[in-house]
């Protein structure tokens, strides 16, 4: 059987009951997740696919074609959190799921779907998930990838991986981010839109708040607006980068302020963490800068405009760690803002040759 074979067989049959995705539920990991529901689409497409979410999360999925909904559920890290589980389960049981595809290894992950009844339970062996999982997987450590590991099981049991994973998409429509715009104070302006995302959730994955300052400057100065993006913990983070400029702040509490802001702009720029993945998807030209995880491993499946790293090599990096051990950060610290300047405006040239991608 070739790949192709492999990727549509099915046992399905005329079973059309939906299909659940147990994600990891950090951004750029979720985001990811949007290659595995192209695959079951192609295989099952008559099943809904709906994916479990938390708060944070969820506006995401609107914006992923082939999905059909979230199911929102903040489960605490670091706990079973039993009577939430329960309550989980109840409200998957009530969707009459034939399937959840569960991409964390850990036992707690696997718990609702099991706890709801849902007939096939697919995952990668992990905490001893026999009794939760019925069609138990292994070899996750031999892919690379986080996408690798998510997205083969999605796939039939021993099929050979495809070359090359479908991309992860989100589809924000035209009319929804000029209503956005004229909302926030940010339509009708004919500077192209730089958006920055200095945050992440490793500390050692960000660049120096300076270099974005030095770099927001630039970019103000060459005629753009320059918009900050990023969670609530990133309000300090951006009063420093842009200080007694006119660059806005648009960090906050909700990721769908993020979603249009990065649909808007003419370039992403963002660290090695998950706006990154938003903006690739969202087909946003990005460019994406990497500190300790290296962009062969690291940076989304959707093409960059560009990817910046450290030039030279460190015996240190790849290192893998939130925190630098060494206390150097010298892999962020020794790109200079001049480096992502030029690939920026290189950027900016390039998307003003393709013309506007949304209303200005």
């Amino acid at each position: 059987m070739n790949n192709s074979s492999q990727l549509h067989a099915t046992s399905d049959g005329d079973d059309a009951r939906p299909i659940l995705l147990v994600p990891y539920m950090w951004v750029g990991d979720f985001v990811r997740c949007h290659s595995v529901v192209t695959l079951l689409r192609q295989r099952f497409p008559a099943r809904p696919i709906d994916m479990l979410a938390t708060t944070l999360c969820a506006p995401l999925a609107d914006y992923m074609p082939g999905v059909r909904q979230a199911i929102v559920a903040d489960l605490p890290r670091g706990r079973i959190a039993l009577a939430q589980q329960f309550k989980l389960a109840a409200r998957l049981r009530r969707e009459g799921y034939g399937r959840a595809l569960v991409m964390p290894r850990t036992w707690k992950s696997a718990l609702a779907p099991f706890l709801a009844g849902i007939t096939e339970r697919t995952g990668f062996f992990g905490e001893g998930r026999l009794l939760l999982l019925n069609d138990v997987r292994f070899g996750e450590w031999k892919l690379p990838r986080t996408i690798d590991r998510c997205a083969a099981l999605a796939l039939p049991r021993n099929a050979k991986l495809p070359p090359a994973w479908p991309l992860p998409e989100l589809k924000v429509p035209a009319d929804a981010i000029a209503a956005w715009q004229r909302n926030r104070g940010l339509f009708g302006s004919d500077r192209p839109v730089v958006t920055l995302a200095p945050g992440s959730v490793a500390p050692a994955r960000r660049w120096p708040a300076g270099a974005y300052a030095a770099l927001s400057r630039r970019l103000l100065a060459d005629g753009c607006n320059v918009w900050i993006l990023g969670g609530p913990g990133e309000k300090a983070l951006a009063a420093e980068i842009i200080g007694d400029s006119k660059a806005r702040d648009l960090t906050g509490t909700d990721i769908r302020d993020a979603i249009l802001a990065l649909a808007s702009a003419r370039i992403a720029i963002a660290n090695d963490s998950g706006l990154l993945h938003v903006a690739a998807a969202l087909g946003t030209p990005s460019i994406g800068i990497f500190g300790p995880m290296t962009a062969d491993l690291w940076a989304p499946l959707n093409p960059l405009a560009a990817a910046i790293e450290i030039n030279g090599e460190l015996p240190c990096r790849p290192c893998n760690q939130n925190v630098c051990p060494l206390g150097h950060h010298r892999c962020l610290r020794d790109i200079s803002p001049d480096t992502v300047f030029a690939a920026a405006r290189d950027a900016l040239a390039a998307a003003a040759r393709r013309g506007p991608q949304v209303p200005a």
